[in-house]
């Protein structure tokens, strides 16, 4: 099973800019899906950003759209969450998620129980 590492969290002005990693544990054959979710204090944790095997489909949260990026090395196995704009509703734990699947082209799920590997989490404060 793979095994998940975020780093890159830290406290920011709002307008400012963060970029989270993902560093899985080792590369696998059989693809997998990886996503960034976050939780902030007593709400629900919520789909941020996900990317496919393939690095060629992304799907956002309306609340990422046009402010946060998701990318993926060609090793497959490091993600990142560059996060531009910031504002204070940003702050929260961000959690770097993955699920295996046959396919490489979509990510298929927003839906967090539809991803059984997560990180241990990054706190991201945005300060206004």
């Amino acid at each position: 099973q793979v095994q998940l590492v975020e780093s890159g969290g830290g406290s920011v002005q709002a307008g400012g800019s963060l970029r989270l990693s993902c560093a899985a544990s080792e590369r696998s054959v059989k693809p997998y899906t990886m996503g960034w979710f976050r939780q902030a204090p007593g709400k629900e944790r919520e789909f941020v950003a996900a990317i496919s095997w393939s690095a060629t489909f992304t799907d956002y949260a309306d609340s990422a759209k046009g402010r946060f990026t998701i990318s993926r090395t060609y090793a497959k196995n490091t993600v990142y969450l560059q996060m531009n704009t910031l504002k204070p509703e940003d702050t929260a734990v961000y959690y770097c998620a993955a699920h295996y699947t046959d396919s490489r082209y979509t990510t298929e799920t927003r839906v967090t129980d539809d991803y059984p590997y997560w990180g241990q989490g990054t706190q991201v404060t945005v300060s206004s």
